[in-house]
């Protein structure tokens, strides 16, 4: 049995999806007719719950995935393929604390909260306040919002909050706030940073050159799909492909030039990873 107050995903015969609120009483109109979110309710998470029209939806936990995906949106969101990594990579998990600007619609946003757990908490910044009102709005449709503080400000004059473990900066020109990053964050943070083109990309990297920084990295991610017919298997026939570009360094409050690698990360052998590991892992 769902309680109420619950998400839920609902899936048309068709693969269409609807998420929404669980409200006793409460109905949702399809195409297929209307659906009562009692029935809902007592169909359960993975069960089938049908319309008036006799029509059988699906009823699914939602994920992170379906959360981000789901939000309401005024600007582009990150999409999940550049999340994952982007929380990897910064090393959030329960308890961590991360600084984040430019909110937009809170697509990044409720993955930090949804990570640090109640323990954990994210300082998040954004300048226009309509975009402030709809990250709020978001982040309480899912229920994250205490996992977060919010703050309608710009950057410019640098952070509210210090020792962060992470950073991460969705802004047009980055390197002009990173004079402000050691007072935000613990010496050792991982920071990341979004942008659409190269030349701002050059602009950070010069940037970054200039300040207490190690270990920079440059991506995109792509993501090529394909149609799951077993007989038919191929690529489909569209790809999500570039989307932006992701810029990762590490703050060092004193950073000795033997922390400069010489050598891309990718280039580094993995057997000199653990000097201390003799034999294969038997996964391997």
């Amino acid at each position: 049995m769902i309680q109420p107050g619950q998400l839920v995903i609902l899936i048309s015969p068709k693969g269409k999806r609807y998420m929404h609120k669980l409200v006793p009483g409460n109905e949702v109109h399809t195409q297929e007719g209307k659906l009562l979110l009692d029935d809902v309710a007592e169909a359960g998470f993975g069960g089938c719950a049908r319309t008036h029209l006799g029509k059988p939806y699906l009823v699914l936990k939602p994920t992170v995935y379906d959360l981000i995906k789901g939000v309401k949106r005024q600007t582009q969101i990150m999409y999940p393929k550049e999340i994952g990594y982007v929380l990897l990579k910064l090393g959030i998990g329960p308890g961590s604390t991360v600084i984040e600007s430019g909110t937009g619609s809170a697509g990044l946003t409720l993955a930090l909260a949804w990570f640090v757990g109640d323990t954990g908490k994210v300082y998040t910044y954004e300048r226009r306040e309509d975009f402030f009102k709809l990250a709020m709005k978001n982040l309480d449709r899912v229920g994250l919002l205490h996992r977060v503080e919010q703050v309608n400000q710009d950057i410019e004059n640098g952070f509210k909050h210090t020792g962060a473990d992470a950073l991460f900066l969705d802004v047009r020109e980055p390197w002009l706030y990173l004079q402000h990053i050691p007072k935000a964050v613990l010496p050792g943070a991982m920071c990341g940073f979004l942008l659409p083109t190269t030349n701002q990309v050059s602009d950070l990297l010069r940037g970054l050159d200039e300040g207490p920084f190690v270990e920079t990295e440059v991506l995109e991610i792509l993501v090529r799909r394909y149609k799951p017919v077993a007989d038919r298997l191929r690529p489909d026939d569209r790809m999500v492909a570039h989307t932006g570009f992701l810029i990762f360094t590490r703050y060092m409050e004193k950073p000795e030039p033997l922390l400069l690698p010489e050598t891309d990360a990718s280039e580094v052998d993995p057997t000199e990873m653990d000097p201390d590991e003799d034999e294969a892992s038997p996964l391997s």
